[in-house]
């Protein structure tokens, strides 16, 4: 078999995964859109190539406001790979205890927020630790990562816990352990990670169960749309509510920061 038909047979096993979290995925849906049906935000967050899913969900075409995505430069701009602003120093940020509390300390959060992180491997520190925030604050908790990478996966933390032990429903990429899916002869390290597709197939999912509950509640919600689909004035008036509305919602989670400590 070649590179080509491994990785594309081992994608349709993850559209199988996918498939078979429907009850799941309509359960988030439930969770987030009673969130932005409430004013509120549904808050995302992912460290590293997790921030692909993040992006994915919003802002782009055919995604609309309610999320905060949450995308720290530190643990996500790595393009240089080496050198200032590189990759060593991304991953190990990633695993120093209490930055998660730093970055949440930036937003006035409540219970009626839900909150979504994306981790294939579950363990690294600032995503565990995000989660376990968020639940304290009475936010439900979607966690999406890889289940079979994860379980083979040693937890950064000194109680051994990972981003599942905080999550009340778990979504799996259906990658498999160490995320690369195929395998070529006379090399011995497998290439071409998964867990982005299973991701990506997860959070359009889901966004799309959204849109059918806010348009269903009479709050049909304002899509990021190409002048190709709608017209070049319709497009343009969409963006520019759809961004005027992220602005209002953004406004609500600064506006008590820090109150709750005083």
């Amino acid at each position: 078999m070649t590179p080509l038909n491994q990785y594309l047979k081992k994608s349709k096993q993850i559209i199988e995964t996918v498939e078979n979290q429907a009850a799941q995925i309509q359960q988030a849906a439930d969770w987030f859109a009673e969130t932005i049906l409430a004013g509120r935000m549904v808050h995302l967050f992912g460290s590293g190539h997790s921030r692909i899913m993040v992006e994915e969900m919003w802002p782009r075409y055919g995604s609309f406001p309610g999320f905060n995505p949450i995308v720290e430069l530190s643990l996500s701009f790595h393009n240089l790979v080496v050198g200032a602003n590189g990759q060593r120093q991304a991953m190990f940020l990633e695993n120093v205890s209490g930055f998660a509390a730093r970055i949440l300390r930036n937003f006035d959060v409540n219970n009626m927020d839900s909150a979504m992180i994306i981790s294939s491997s579950g363990t690294s520190v600032v995503s565990v630790e995000m989660a376990e925030l968020f639940q304290e604050k009475g936010v439900k908790v979607v966690a999406i990562l890889t289940k079979d990478h994860s379980a083979a996966s040693t937890s950064k933390r000194s109680d051994g816990k990972k981003l599942g032990d905080f999550a009340d429903l778990i979504l799996d990429t259906g990658a498999p352990v160490g995320d690369a899916m195929v395998k070529i002869e006379n090399l011995d390290t497998p290439v071409a990670p998964g867990s982005s597709v299973g991701g990506i197939l997860l959070v359009n999912s889901i966004k799309a169960e959204v849109a059918h509950r806010l348009t269903d509640a009479g709050q049909p919600p304002k899509v990021l749309t190409g002048g190709s689909v709608v017209g070049a004035e319709r497009s343009a008036e969409l963006f520019e509510s759809a961004y005027d509305e992220h602005a209002r919602r953004m406004a609500k989670l600064y506006e008590n920061a820090g109150n709750q400590e005083s």
